[in-house]
């Protein structure tokens, strides 16, 4: 087995950069392969076209346009050479799912066949709602389930299929996908953030949160991948010795890129041009072999939207180029794991980022207004947005190498800090004309001077205030940003919605005027705040103990930061935002345990299975050598052999112990793996797997690792670290 892995390094350091052409300049082909604006201005009727972006507003489509809009959705993707449609939706997988459908037909009196595509084809399908995850909401015989069109998400083209985006729904109405929850989230903000906006400035008609995602992963070469049986079935490596040479010289962060890698970026960004999607950014990150991309912002669900497309796109892009893309949380121990950081605001239609500030006193208050609404929000549920990014792959990741910790916390700087300290001395009822002149002038006012300073980031902060936006770090790589984007929306939408109770009430009962009432509930918020505020070091044991004094959660694994989803706290938080009923909130919950078990019980029998068939009879195989070479030292030396082969007697001891010691805590971890799958309840399963089966993963690591340093590298079969780390 040792030649695969020599001739999987043979390919890999044999390979060439692939030929991309650029197909022309990105603002020309952008959004080629979208069904947008410009192209249904050209391929839909003048009432078609109204209806779609009506629907952006939450109008319903007639079903007679719909057949309007299919009939020129049709042409305009024939004309592009496509001979499938499908429903593109995200099911609660964490993956895209797509049934392709030939616009072929035929008819049964024998004439001729025809392209056809109707409007209740684009409307509504039904696929097997059994198949997928639903957390007991469908039983395995009520198979029904719907995928219903999203027009505020344009359609587009993958290959010769016309890709439909939509949500995904049970017979019974009860959402099955990530989708539906996100757009009604959406829906809560818009409405909560319009009536607090409307405080500033009475033409707000619409709030849309925006979203910017950064996508980190790392690349392997595919011969270097299909090597390690970890890596193929875990999307990590469950065994490996970390690299003498790792990211300790800081030497790949932002540095040349490697031609092969250059050559997959450009074709890949050619690829989401045409599917509209806006990457802007490219670069080496931290860790060797590992990489980033981002996107200019877009309003959310289209942004999320884009970046599951994206997933799937790369994943394409590298076969081509002889890559596997990796994006699991923490791929390798030691060096830094990937994450996707989401970068969130809000936007009115009036063309004002919430969470920017302005020009005058009013607009700045208005900035302070949502920004401390959105403190309060993750300080009140900051135990459910740890949750909103709990996996089995992000736990790895959570609290090392750059990773913010799993205690949420936010960071704001210095200079916010001290204006937060400045608004936290208003004096309780009305306001004097020196303190309101005060406030405006020499606080508010200079808010623009101050955050022109505040250029300083804390890496470690898994929630920071970054100039004009929250940066939520603590997303894993793998997930969908739905699940996350879902959560902080609806908590800042409940606050928002709360905040707006509380004004209105000192504003009528108190005779307060508008500006005094905000800075009122405002300053109460600050004094309430405080123990979620951290500018340190989120890695440092002294945070985890303050941490604790204030109250904060610091839940480090699945099992344990999934249970507020399921919290009362949590079931009526949704329900009242109308975001998921409680079927939905525990199906969820549900499904992501099940997922979390099914992870660990994958990886416990991949790392028996390489343990026991890869490194131990590898390590036989070189102690048999060492065997033979005393042997023939004893030969030659006789009675002295002992002192002339000591090295070798105990080297060979060594081997033999850690050869026990894998052979024992496998059996050990199966057992426990046993016990585990006897549990009828998936709670105590996940704690089973957690508690008892995981903790064995690193004892049989550490001897196997151990022993790959011992053994001859000739014979080692697994492909080592430093192969896959910087084989470029």
């Amino acid at each position: 087995m040792s030649t695969f892995r020599f001739q999987a390094l043979r390919k890999a350091t044999d390979r060439k950069p692939v030929h991309v052409e650029e197909l022309d300049r990105k603002s020309a082909i952008f959004g080629s392969n979208v069904f947008g604006d410009k192209a249904m201005r050209q391929f839909l009727t003048s009432e078609a076209y109204k209806a779609v972006k009506a629907a952006a507003d939450g109008v319903k489509i007639d079903r007679k346009i719909a057949d309007y809009i299919a009939l020129g959705m049709k042409e305009w993707a024939l004309s592009k050479g496509v001979t499938h449609y499908t429903h593109w939706f995200q099911p609660l997988t964490g993956t895209t799912a797509e049934k392709h459908d030939a616009f072929f037909e035929t008819f049964p009196d024998g004439s001729d066949p025809v392209e056809h595509f109707g409007g209740s084809q684009l409307v509504q399908q039904e696929p097997d709602a059994s198949s997928f995850p639903n957390g007991g909401i469908r039983n395995t015989f009520e198979a029904r389930g719907y995928t219903a069109w999203d027009p505020t998400s344009p359609a587009f083209i993958f290959g010769t299929t016309l890709c439909i985006p939509t949500v995904f729904v049970s017979y019974t109405g009860e959402a099955l996908d990530n989708k539906t929850p996100l757009l009604r989230a959406l829906h809560a903000i818009d409405s909560a953030a319009i009536d607090v906006a409307k405080y500033f400035d009475k033409n707000v008609k619409r709030v849309t949160p925006t979203l910017g995602w950064e996508q980190e992963y790392f690349l392997v070469d595919t011969a270097l991948a299909n090597s390690r049986p970890d890596l193929l079935a875990t999307g990590r490596t469950l065994l490996g010795h970390t690299a003498a040479k790792g990211q300790q010289l800081d030497d790949h962060y932002f540095g040349s890129i490697p031609t092969r890698v250059l050559t997959y970026m450009r074709d890949l960004e050619n690829q989401c041009m045409l599917l509209g999607i806006p990457v802007k950014t490219r670069h080496n990150e931290v860790a060797p072999n590992q990489f980033e991309l981002a996107p200019i912002f877009e309003e959310t669900n289209l942004a999320v939207d884009h970046n599951s497309l994206l997933m799937d796109v790369m994943q394409k892009v590298a076969e081509r180029h002889d890559f596997k893309v990796l994006f699991h949380e923490k791929p390798f121990k030691g060096v830094n794991g990937s994450g996707k950081h989401n970068n969130w605001s809000l936007a009115t239609d009036t063309g004002i980022n919430l969470l920017s500030p302005g020009k005058t006193p009013m607009s700045n208050l208005q900035f302070l207004t949502f920004f401390i609404n959105t403190i309060k929000a993750v300080h009140d549920y900051e135990e459910l947005l740890r949750a909103s990014i709990a996996s089995a792959s992000n736990d790895h990741r959570l609290g090392a190498n750059e990773a913010p910790p799993a205690i949420i916390s936010v960071f704001i700087g210095q200079q916010l800090t001290k204006v937060l300290a400045e608004l936290e001395g208003v004096s309780q009822g009305k306001l004097s004309p020196e303190e309101k002149t005060d406030l405006k002038l020499n606080v508010v006012g200079k808010l623009p001077d101050v955050l022109l300073d505040n250029t300083d980031r804390n890496r470690t902060s898994p929630f920071a205030f970054t100039g004009n936006k929250f940066e939520f770090r603590a997303v894993g790589s793998s997930a969908n940003c739905a699940v996350s984007m879902t959560t902080l929306n609806t908590i800042v939408a409940k606050q928002l919605k709360d905040f707006k109770i509380e004004v209105d009430a000192l504003i009528e009962k108190k005779d307060l005027k508008k500006d005094e009432a905000i800075f009122n509930v405002l300053r109460e918020y600050i004094k309430q705040t405080k123990a979620i505020l951290f500018e340190g070091d989120g890695y440092s044991d002294a945070w985890e103990k303050e941490a604790k004094k204030r109250g904060l959660s610091n839940h480090k694994t699945t099992p344990k930061a999934l249970k507020a989803k399921v919290s009362q706290k949590a079931i009526d938080l949704f329900g009242e935002m109308g975001v998921m009923n409680h079927v939905e909130v525990e199906s969820r919950y549900e499904i992501e345990l099940e997922e979390y078990v099914k992870k660990i019980q994958i990886e416990g029998r991949v790392l028996g299975d390489i343990a026991r068939n890869h490194v131990v009879p590898t390590a036989i195989r070189y102690q048999n050598v060492l065997i033979e070479n005393v042997k023939g030292l004893k030969e030659i030396f006789g009675k002295d052999f002992e002192k002339i082969a000591k090295e070798q007697i105990s080297l060979i001891k060594e081997i033999s112990e850690h050869i026990e010691g894998i052979n024992t805590k496998v059996e050990k971890m199966t057992e426990e793996r046993k016990k585990a799958n006897a549990l009828t309840s998936t709670e105590k399963m996940a704690d089973a797997y957690c508690d008892k089966v995981k903790p064995y993963f690193e004892e049989i690591r550490y001897h196997a690792d151990k022993l790959e340093l011992l053994v001859d590298d000739e014979l080692w079969t697994l492909t080592k670290y430093r192969e896959l780390l910087f084989t470029k």
